[in-house]
This record gives C-alpha cells, sequence and structure tokens, in this order.
C-alpha cells in the first residue's frame, strides 16, 4: 500500500474520530482530496481505496487529467476550490461538479450564462475572505449575505454552500465559527472549511466538507 493511500485512510480515521467528538453523525462530513499538482498516476491510487471527491486549483491544470479519471470512474465529484477568472467559466461549468469560489458578480453573471448555455450545474458555494486579506480571493463578511441573497435572485444561482481559507498565521477557529454564522443567515445547508492542519477543528465547528491535501498526497 503505497503513502498517499496510508495517509489517506489515517485522515479517513480522524474525520470520523473528529465527528464522534463534535458528537456529528458518522459520515456527515464529505472529505476533498486537494490533488493540486499531482499527476493522475499519483492520484489513481487513493480512487482505487475508494475516494470520491477531489479539489483542483485551476481549471486548466484540471482539463489536462480529470477528463479520462472521470471517465473511468463516473461517480467522481470534482470540486474547484482556486479562484475563478471569469474567461474560465465555460471550461468550469463543462468539467467541475462543485464550484467553491463564487466572490463576485461578474462571476455570478457569466456561471449563470453558461450554466443556461450548457444545460449543466455545477453546485455552488460563495466563497468568504473571513480575514479581509486583501491578496486573498473571497467576498467581505459583512457583504457575504446580501451577495447570496444577489446570486439567488438576480443571478437565478442555486447556492448550496459557503467556503473559507483562515488567515495563515491566526486561530482558525473564529474564522470556522464566523462562516458557520453567515451560513445560518445566508440559509446554506454546506460549510467548506478546514485544510491539512486545522480539518480536524472545522468540524467541531460544523464544517461539511473538509480540503485536504498534503496529509494525503505529501508535500508538493
Amino acid at each position: 500500500m503505497g503513502d498517499a493511500v496510508q495517509q489517506f485512510f489515517a485522515v479517513k480515521a480522524k474525520i470520523a474520530a473528529a465527528e464522534r467528538e463534535a458528537g456529528r453523525e458518522a459520515g456527515a462530513v464529505t472529505l476533498v482530496a486537494v490533488s493540486k499538482t499531482f499527476e493522475a498516476a499519483d492520484i489513481g491510487p487513493v480512487i482505487e481505496a475508494g475516494q470520491r471527491v477531489f479539489g483542483e486549483n485551476r481549471v486548466q491544470e484540471a482539463q489536462g487529467k480529470w477528463p479520462p479519471l472521470k471517465g473511468a470512474f463516473p461517480d467522481i465529484e470534482l470540486h474547484l476550490i482556486g479562484p475563478l477568472q471569469s474567461n474560465k467559466a465555460r471550461e468550469a461549468v463543462a468539467l467541475f461538479d462543485v464550484i467553491e469560489t463564487v466572490d463576485r458578480e461578474k462571476i455570478a453573471a457569466e456561471l449563470a450564462r453558461e450554466i443556461a448555455r450548457q444545460g449543466r450545474a455545477p453546485k455552488l458555494y460563495v466563497q468568504v475572505n473571513t480575514g479581509s486579506e486583501p491578496q486573498k480571493a473571497g467576498i467581505e463578511p459583512r457583504e457575504a449575505v446580501a451577495f447570496v441573497a444577489r446570486c439567488r435572485d438576480v443571478h437565478g444561482l442555486a447556492i448550496e454552500g459557503l467556503m473559507c481559507i483562515p488567515p495563515a498565521d491566526e486561530n482558525p477557529g473564529p474564522h470556522f465559527a464566523l462562516l458557520e454564522k453567515l451560513g445560518k443567515e445566508a440559509g446554506v445547508a454546506k460549510l467548506s472549511m478546514g485544510m491539512s492542519g486545522d480539518y480536524e477543528t472545522a468540524i467541531a465547528f460544523g464544517a461539511t466538507s473538509v480540503r485536504v491535501g498534503s496529509a494525503i498526497f505529501g508535500s508538493r
């Protein structure tokens, strides 16, 4: 059994333990295995071990490796977890099953246009910049609830969740708590939060999916 497969099972066990610890139902949290920068040959054994949900940062990179894998394993669910440029909306709607990084009006409008044109509707999350970091994508927390409403009412998008990436040098707990609060106010059921270093904390704060890369595949 390869390292990635062993690490995958270790992460699954930790998620199950964190669910129990938080008094959550078994299986309440979806593991999104972050496979960005890794080749199909690295990802294959983890698929064979049973993982079906994967996250990629870049549309172009995902286009290069996922169509054959999705052809071989039709039940794979592919998440876009990196920033989406409006000129890539067409390719993103065609390839991804979930787009987690809707964060501005222009993207919402482009996605609405492509969903109507292609007749394919990926699930959509709004990314919230919980730390108000200028270099980071995501809508400001104070604008998030109104933005979700505009996505629904103006653009006809079915937003089902929120996503965040807390600042690297801060305690993630308050950021997860903020996302959970905003999720309730916006009326969304899903919260994508928590990465390799803090996913167990995120589960305690109500994460419904965690994005784990290096703890499975190793450092890039």
